[in-house]
């Protein structure tokens, strides 16, 4: 028996020195001062002749539905391409090349599409002056997207005659306009 009072007054003497010793690891508070902003002025008091009114009820506003706006699409009009063909090189028969009496020739320019519109179904070379040397006054022209340097071909025969010869062409679009650089071949027939 003595032992349980023993614990009874031991119990109560370790939770108060527990307690004691939580307390002690425990922050101390320390009071903030207040400090009154600087540079304000005083609060000025109100005006004496100024009674407090009764509260007016006043009508909350109650929103309003607009209608919206459904944007329609336009459609974007595409503008129309445009044609041109840029010379770039004689490929082979430069200008003034001495050839035979009734040779066959197959004269090549290289060229550009230099348009924006592609050389589709439609696209001719066309003769426009000087000599046909033989040649059909017009052939379908090499298709070619724009921007593309290609190879225009055209199969001539010199004159039985001598003398100097100029065969010029040029491109033409489906819509019967021609563009672009003239095309041309030079040749002295001895």
């Amino acid at each position: 028996m003595n032992a349980d009072r023993l614990s009874i007054r031991f119990v109560p003497a370790f939770i108060l020195i527990l307690l004691w010793t939580l307390s002690a690891c425990a922050p101390a508070a320390s009071p903030t001062p207040f400090r009154p902003p600087r540079g304000l002025a005083s609060p000025t008091p109100p005006p004496s002749n100024v009674q407090p009114s009764a509260p007016t009820l006043s009508q909350i506003p109650t929103p309003t539905i607009l209608p919206t706006q459904t944007l329609v699409p336009t459609p974007t009009e595409i503008p129309p391409c445009a044609n041109d063909l840029a010379f770039l090189a004689d490929v082979n028969y430069p200008d003034n090349t001495i050839v035979a009496p009734n040779q066959a020739i197959e004269k090549q320019w290289s060229v550009q599409n230099s348009g924006s519109c592609d050389w589709e179904t439609g696209y001719s070379l066309v003769w426009i002056g000087g000599e046909t040397l033989g040649a059909p006054e017009r052939i379908p022209l090499y298709p070619a997207r724009a921007g593309a340097q290609v190879i225009l071909r055209v199969v001539l025969a010199a004159p039985s005659a001598a003398g100097t010869f100029l065969s010029q062409w040029q491109a033409e679009g489906p819509d019967g306009a021609k563009f672009g650089d003239t095309l041309y071949i030079q040749i002295i027939v001895q």
